[in-house]
Order: structure tokens, then C-alpha cells, then sequence
């Protein structure tokens, strides 16, 4: 008997199918589920290899059907100067959670990129003041783009200032995006003196130590740490974490891998001390932001349910347009 077809779908079919607005809504829809105890806590497997990485990130959702979603990615940080490649790399299996059959598989750099993006949207419409009008983007690449656009889905953002170790990277990042969103941009080389004028920062890098501190963050800030997903990898000081109101998008991945990790090994925090996961938040189960002056820090690591949610919408997108290759894997 010769099972139905699976889909291939190529980045730029994912990109055609996948706005960020309905990412958005789909990943906080995940949060949601997994916040009412609607969805089982996902998986996470990290192997390391010299000068790089991969981690396999599966979980279960029940959305239209229930969906079972497997990402394997690489991330190798000097990929672009050593060999002209993208710092990550990977693919999502997704498969039908009922009988097993594999719907779909796709290439992973789009969703992880906009999926990662949305968590921070998600995260910024219960943490940040709701009249936040300045953004400080640490790191001005990919990532940092996807951060922005995300942000402007949800904050009535005013002016934006550019940060990279490349300056080269921040000004083309500020003339660039500052033309496609109609938003003005600075490129600066001062990231203590930016995060200060800031309503929100997003840090989304691969530094190994501190970006962000105390002394930097002026009250009301709301922030995402969005660049730490091995435990060598840091943005934020310890004692600017136990000074803030932490949320996670899992305690447990968080306190191994995340920024929370450095805190915990610092010892200025323990797992007690986060104030909830976001998944919490969203679904009405713990506060979000409770006062103007209150930092909040979004510790974002990437959680599995996010792949899935985004992977289960562009498959159902793709089936309505008749998109993709198709593939008859056992025959």
C-alpha cells in the first residue's frame, strides 16, 4: 500500500506562505496551550561539535489535527567568514500525530527566524509598556531584521537605534530597514548609552559574555534576550537578571542553556526566583507587566512548540495552494 504523499517545501515557498502576523498569532496560540496545560512539554537534545553545534527540538500540538514536529538544526557562528553559509541551517519534519505519516519537509531557516521573531512580539505585547515608542536591536543581522519586524507588529515604535560589533552591519541594517518600515533608524556604536534612551532592547547575538547591564536599563524596560541558546552563550549580567522580572519561554531549557543559566551559576537567582514561563502569562495564569517602572526580561531560548505551530500553519497554507514538490517517501 503506497502511503499519500509528503511535501517538500524550500525556504522561499515557506517565506511566501508564512506572514508575520499570522505567526504571531499562531505562536501565542502555543504559548496558550501549553500555558493551560493543553500541550506536553517538548523536547530538547544538544550535541556539540567543534566550532558549532546541532539541536533536535520536537513537540505535540492539537490544532486542526494534532501535529508532531521534529527540527534539527546546525549553528555554526563563523559559517558566513569560513565558508559563505548561514549561521544556522536545518530541517522540520512534521508529521501527522494520529497514524505517524510524515505531512511535510521543510527547510527550517524560515520558521526558526520568524517564529523566534513572533515570541518576542508575543512576549513585548504582555511585558512592554503599551506606549513604548523606542527600540534598541543588538544585532543587525538576520535575526535582528526579523526582531524588528516583529516588534512593529505590536508596539507603536517611533525611532530605532542599531547596534553590532560590525558598525558596517548596523548601518546598512538602519538604512535598509528604516526605508522598508518607514521608522527612523540609528546606527550607533555606543550600546550602553542607546539601551538607556530605550523602551525595549533585543539582544540577538552569539556573545559569550555580558552586553546588557544594570546600569544601562532605566526603568519600564522591556527585554528580550534572545541570542543565548548554549550554555557558553550570555547577553545579559547576572545581577541585571535577579534585579528584573523574569520570564521564560521555559524555565527548565532556560536554566540550562539561557541567560537564566549564568544568573543560576552566578548565584543572584535560583529556578524559584523566575517569575513565570510565558506560556503562563498568556494564558491569564500569572501577571504579565504590573507596573510602568518594572523591568521585564523575556528570556527567549526557542521552544519547540513555536516550530510547530509555524510548521503545522505553512503545511495547511501550502496544501490550500497546491504548493510545494510532493514525495512519496516509501516507495
Amino acid at each position: 500500500m503506497t502511503c499519500p504523499a509528503t511535501l517538500l517545501l524550500r525556504r522561499g515557498e515557506i517565506a511566501s506562505l508564512l506572514t508575520m502576523e499570522a505567526c504571531i498569532a499562531a505562536v501565542e496560540d502555543a504559548f496558550r496551550l501549553f500555558g493551560e496545560g493543553k500541550a506536553a512539554a517538548p523536547g530538547v537534545l544538544g550535541l556539540h561539535v567543534e566550532g558549532g553545534g546541532f539541536h533536535i527540538k520536537a513537540g505535540v500540538l492539537g490544532l486542526s489535527r494534532t501535529y508532531f514536529a521534529a527540527k534539527v538544526n546546525g549553528n555554526f557562528p563563523q559559517n558566513r567568514e569560513r565558508f559563505g553559509l548561514p549561521t544556522i541551517q536545518g530541517v522540520i519534519v512534521l508529521c501527522d500525530g494520529e497514524n505517524g505519516r510524515p505531512l511535510a519537509l521543510m527547510d527550517s531557516m524560515e520558521i526558526t527566524a520568524q517564529r523566534t521573531g513572533a515570541a518576542t512580539a508575543v512576549a513585548a505585547k504582555y511585558l512592554a509598556r503599551p506606549d513604548s515608542e523606542v527600540a534598541t536591536i543588538c544585532g543587525c543581522g538576520s535575526q535582528g531584521r526579523v526582531q524588528l519586524r516583529a516588534l512593529m507588529q505590536v508596539l507603536p515604535l517611533r525611532k530605532v537605534y542599531a547596534y553590532d560589533s560590525n558598525p558596517d552591519q548596523a548601518r546598512k541594517f538602519a538604512q535598509e530597514l528604516g526605508a522598508e518600515l518607514r521608522i527612523e533608524i540609528e546606527a550607533v556604536s555606543d550600546l550602553a548609552s542607546a539601551a538607556a534612551r530605550s523602551d525595549v532592547c533585543v539582544t540577538c547575538t552569539t556573545s559569550r559574555q555580558p552586553l546588557l547591564a544594570l546600569p544601562h536599563i532605566r526603568p519600564g524596560t522591556f527585554i528580550a534576550a534572545v541570542g543565548a541558546d548554549n550554555p557558553e552563550k550570555q547577553e545579559l549580567a547576572p545581577a541585571l537578571m535577579a534585579a528584573s522580572k523574569v520570564v521564560a519561554d521555559m524555565v527548565e531549557q532556560c536554566a540550562t542553556i539561557g541567560d537564566l543559566h549564568h544568573a543560576i551559576a552566578a548565584g543572584v537567582m535560583n529556578q524559584a526566583e523566575v517569575h513565570a514561563e510565558l506560556g503562563e502569562v498568556v494564558a491569564g495564569k500569572k501577571s504579565g507587566r504590573t507596573s510602568p517602572e518594572e523591568v521585564a526580561i523575556f528570556d527567549s531560548t526557542g521552544m519547540a512548540l513555536q516550530d510547530v505551530a509555524a510548521a503545522a500553519l505553512v503545511y495547511e497554507k501550502a496544501v490550500a495552494a497546491e504548493c510545494g514538490l510532493t514525495l512519496d517517501l516509501a516507495a
